[in-house]
């Protein structure tokens, strides 16, 4: 996984390729908010239906 200062440096890039593979996510899934990392991995999981795990090599991956 990404850092968080690597994933906050990239996160628009990051943003725009997730919603490329993920076309249902919005702004708001997507929100990156200081401290809020584990709240963000909270809404994806939900919304894609995929584990913590899952999405972070997915992420990676981009």
């Amino acid at each position: 996984m990404k850092n968080t200062m690597e994933l906050k440096g990239n996160w628009n890039e990051t943003k725009g390729k997730l919603k490329q593979k993920f076309a249902m996510l919005t702004d708001n899934d997507l929100l990156l908010a200081e401290g809020k990392q584990d709240e963000l991995y909270g809404r994806l999981q939900i919304k894609l239906g995929k584990t913590r795990e899952e999405l972070q090599r997915i992420i990676s991956g981009l």
